[in-house]
Parts: C-alpha cells; structure tokens; sequence
C-alpha cells in the first residue's frame, strides 16, 4: 500500500509550518515564501485543523508548541525524502542511475560486453549492473524468466517467442582459424583443408552457434578424435600452444592484437561469420541509462568491426 497524507494536507501547507518555525515569525516566513502573511495563516490553520490542535504559541515571538515539536522532525524529513526523490529522478533522466541486466553470450561477455561496461561505468559510476553470461539457451531463459532485460544471442533467433523480441544492434563476425605463433600451422599462415586436419590436431569443437556449424563440424570429425570444450578450456589450451580451433574474434581479438594468438587462412574455404544480436522483450522507448550503454556497446562494436547497419530488426 502506498503511503499517503490526509486528504487535507499538502505540501504547501508543511512548508509553511517548517518556514514559520525556522524563522520565529508568520511575517518573516512569507517573506522568504513571497506571500502576503494572511496566506502562510491560513496554512497553518489548515494544518491545525488536521492535527487537531495548535502547532505554535502565538506571542511576541512563535514557538512551537508541543504538538508543533512533535510534528516538526516528520516534516522535515518528509522534504528530505521529496528532495532525495526528485533528485534521483533527475539522475535517472539524465542516464546517470539506473539499473541494467543484461545476459549474453560467453563468447561475447568479455571481448565486447567488458570494454564497453569499462568505458559506460567510468561515465556513469552510478548505474547498477547484473550481466549473466553462458550459452545461448541459457541467455533465452534469462529473457523469458524476466531476469534481464537485454539479451545476446545468436542471430536471427528462431525458437517459441521470437516475434516478441527487437533487436537493438546486430552483429556479424568472423569465425577464423587461430593458433599459437609457435604452432606448425602458424608458419604456414595459409594451409589446405589436408594440412590443416594433419597438423591442427587436436582441433577442438566449439559451440559458438545454437548448432554446430556443419562445415566446422565435418572438419572437427575428420581431424578426429572429437574435443568438444568450453570456449575459454579451448581458448587456454591454444594459449598455451596446444590444438587450434575456430574462435569468433571478439572472444580473442586482444590475444590477435598483442600476437599472443596468430589467424591461418585455410584455402578453399569459405569465410565463416557468426551473427548475434542485442535484444530486448519490451517494447518503448529505453530508460535513459539503458539507451546510452547501447551506445556504449555499439560504440565497441564498431570499433571491433563487427556491427551492423540497422536496428529494431525483428526475427
């Protein structure tokens, strides 16, 4: 139940109380609310009227009475708390408060979703976060369950519900073949499909669509035994110089970046590219702060070269 004031009570009437007793006079409190003194008298006595008795001890100088110095604490932090709210609310216009809960992919969460959170939070210090990461059916129940508002997902999402999504910035990236500098494939920098399954073993599935990718998928099984890994179990091994696999290259663009990592281009085939998008299940406008991190986010994606043209698509 929301908290209300007596019907015949209202704020003018407790700032005219606050003023009178901070100022000791019914002249010099209209002074300060620039209103004639019949006006801050007939407050009062409104206010008197509702609490049922005198709130000062009229003399040569007003002082509260009793049921004045009982109300007067209530009052007063009854304006602190008006004061506060307004406040926030301004804040939260401004984009500088509010809370965003977002769930995405773990391929995605720290190559794009971590340096935009850097940047959007160094701006915003204010703004609360709950981000989620795992895979994509795990990402679609966070939607579904309520438990975030924005989602990132593999792209165009097909399954139950997909009408009731929006996409607020798609994706496109490319899917490379990544190894250690030191790994025998790495001094090729180009292979051919049979010296890829002869020196990339192990080359390691991974899971970075809703299904594997079948060509990937075909060479995985060719290359064989299968190695089915978490992206980050894979990704630590190809650090470490053992096996190769097929990353998206948010999830490695800073190890390609400070050569930690090397991209081979295998020939004949044809590029592989994975698309996400950032969704939403609401419709509307975006809470000012929830607008400006998707800035924030598609400000890193196009620095990383993988947004696309176009928003608000639907599935």
């Amino acid at each position: 139940m929301i908290p209300r004031l007596p019907p015949s009570v209202d704020s003018d009437q407790l700032l005219a109380f606050l003023r009178v007793a901070s100022e000791g006079g019914f002249s010099r409190a209209a002074a300060t609310l620039d209103l004639g003194q019949p006006a801050v008298s007939a407050r009062i006595a409104a206010l008197e009227a509702t609490v049922g008795g005198a709130l000062f001890a009229r003399g040569r100088k007003v002082t509260l009475s009793p049921l004045g110095e009982a109300l007067l604490p209530y009052a007063r932090r009854a304006f602190d708390v008006l004061a506060q709210g307004i406040e926030s609310a301004r804040l939260v216009q401004a984009g500088r408060r509010g809370r965003i809960t977002l769930g995405a992919l773990g391929s995605l969460a720290g190559g794009l979703v971590t340096p935009a959170l850097r940047s959007f939070a160094a701006e915003h210090p204010d703004v609360e976060f709950l981000v989620r990461s795992g895979d994509h059916e795990h990402v679609v129940s966070l939607l579904w369950d309520g438990l975030v508002e924005l989602g990132l997902l593999a792209w165009p999402f097909r399954g139950a519900g997909a009408a009731d999504l929006t996409a607020l910035l798609t994706f496109s990236e490319p899917v490379p073949l990544v190894v250690h500098p030191h790994h025998p494939l790495a001094f090729k920098r180009r292979v051919s499909r049979d010296e890829l399954l002869e020196l990339g073993r192990p080359l390691y599935r991974l899971r970075w669509w809703p299904e594997h990718h079948p060509l990937l998928d075909e060479l995985v099984r060719a290359a064989g035994p299968v190695l089915e890994l978490p992206m980050e179990t894979a990704r630590a091994l190809v650090l470490a110089g053992h096996g190769a696999g097929f990353f998206t290259r948010t999830l490695v663009a800073d190890d390609l970046a400070e050569k930690r990592l090397v991209a081979i281009d295998v020939h004949g085939m044809p590029r592989i590219t994975r698309e996400t998008a950032l969704v939403r299940r609401r419709t509307g406008p975006l809470a000012p702060a929830l607008g400006t991190f998707v800035t924030a986010l598609a400000n890193e994606a196009r620095s990383l070269g993988v947004l696309e043209r176009g928003r608000r698509r639907r599935a």
